[in-house]
């Protein structure tokens, strides 16, 4: 199975200023637990994660406050549609991460994460009769 059958092609992008509670509002809103950061100024794109929010609050940094731009990963680690769910998932255990922006042509097309990739490897339950 590959990247392009498990990912998921809802992408929330949000720019660097937006403050970590209004990211964290489009995030819960889309049930998603990344965003992807558009930021020229820094090179493209970067990915703010549920973690990142959580960290920073955990911190005891205000999320009305703090942005996006401060907390987001620039180092990304992109997947191809193309990508098997194995080497996804081997991207993702070796960098200790669990989304993947899915990149064609250099445009995200997805998010991968490893929610997506053990819906596909564990077959759904099946509900025992009444």
């Amino acid at each position: 199975m590959l990247v392009h059958d498990a990912m998921s092609t809802v992408v929330l992008t949000i720019g660097p200023d937006h403050t970590l509670r209004q990211a964290a509002a489009l995030m819960s809103a889309r049930r998603i637990g990344a965003a992807v950061v558009l930021d020229p100024d820094a090179g493209g794109l970067g990915i703010l994660t549920e973690r990142d929010v959580l960290n920073s609050v955990g911190l005891g940094q205000n999320p009305d406050i703090e942005r996006a731009h401060d907390h987001t990963t620039t180092d990304v680690v992109f997947a191809a549609p193309s990508w098997t769910l194995e080497e996804a998932a081997r991207a993702m255990a070796h960098g200790g991460f669990r989304h993947l922006i899915v990149l064609d042509r250099g445009d995200p097309i997805g998010i991968v994460s490893v929610r997506d990739i053990i819906r596909c490897w564990v077959p759904a339950r099946q509900h025992a009769p009444a």
